[in-house]
């Protein structure tokens, strides 16, 4: 009798790993304050992965300790395999390059226009001649849907156009990993979805890893795959959104709270099926 042996389909490689990593902070009373405390995690390649916490929680800390904006005190950072806390500044640099990140309050050049805004990284760095910065603001411009918005000033556009200007910006350099800081806090709920429609568009079209920093449980629910939830510095629990969510005891307040969010959507989506079903 042949036996044939059934391969489990493999897991996505993890595209971001944290290893023990730990960040404190003096204060001005010469305390000491555990913003990061011994925290490993994983991102698989082409994920949403979403951090939410309480302010304070270390979710922000943690978010800049993957492109090394703030250096842990112990643990290790690998980006695409490759470990960004024993590099030398040149070498950090060139890695960054890999690594897009979007803040909360867009960090846009109000002087320049949003060609000039897209352009910066590529400038940066000095490798691309005009013709191939032209050509690669236009295709980020357009991945956003502002190749119209392109001689505009920051002072002309809308907040969610703002914030998709510095979406092209992150994506200009062609990285694997995409950081975001708060991204939508600014924003009211309808710029929100237009924001969130674009970066699912962009992790399903190019494949760009997304992490997220945020404290809205409906910006998780929307757009993330997994989720990790800080408490004090530490993850307390991860998972993956909406999986059993009404079968699965969530060990944190927050944890629960996303587990009724989507257990609501679920309960939401079933009428409307039956409505649609019975009209």
């Amino acid at each position: 009798m042949t036996h044939l042996s059934v391969l489990e389909p493999k897991h996505p490689a993890a595209v971001i790993r944290l290893e023990g990593v730990s960040k404190a902070y003096k204060l001005p009373n010469g305390e000491t304050f555990d913003a990061v405390q011994n925290v490993s995690l994983q991102v698989r390649k082409g994920d949403i992965f979403g951090l939410i916490g309480k302010s304070g929680a270390g979710k922000s800390t943690l978010l800049r300790l993957v492109n090394l904006l703030e250096r842990p005190d112990a643990g290790h950072v690998f980006v695409s395999d490759r470990e960004l806390t024993t590099l030398a500044k040149p070498e950090l640099r060139l890695a960054r390059q890999n690594i897009g990140m979007i803040f909360q309050q867009f960090n846009l050049l109000q002087n320049a226009t949003v060609f000039d805004n897209v352009a910066f990284a590529l400038r940066l760095h000095g490798k691309r001649s005009p013709g191939e910065v032209l050509r690669r603001v236009r295709e980020c411009l357009e991945i956003v849907d502002l190749l119209d918005k392109i001689h505009s000033y920051p002072a002309q556009l809308s907040g969610g156009q703002k914030q998709r200007v510095a979406i092209a910006r992150a994506l200009a350099p062609d990285p694997e990993v995409l950081l975001c800081d708060e991204h939508t806090s600014a924003l009211d709920s309808e710029t929100t979805r237009s924001v969130l429609d674009t970066l699912r568009d962009v992790n399903r079209r190019l494949g760009v890893t997304i992490l997220i920093v945020t404290h809205e449980l409906a910006v998780v629910h929307a757009l993330c795959r997994h989720v990790a939830v800080m408490e004090h510095g530490a993850v307390a629990e991860q998972f993956a959104v909406g999986e059993n969510a009404a079968g699965t005891k969530r060990v944190t307040a927050l944890g629960r709270e996303l587990a009724r969010l989507t257990v609501r959507a679920e309960v939401d989506h079933e009428i409307e099926r039956l409505e649609a079903a019975y009209a």
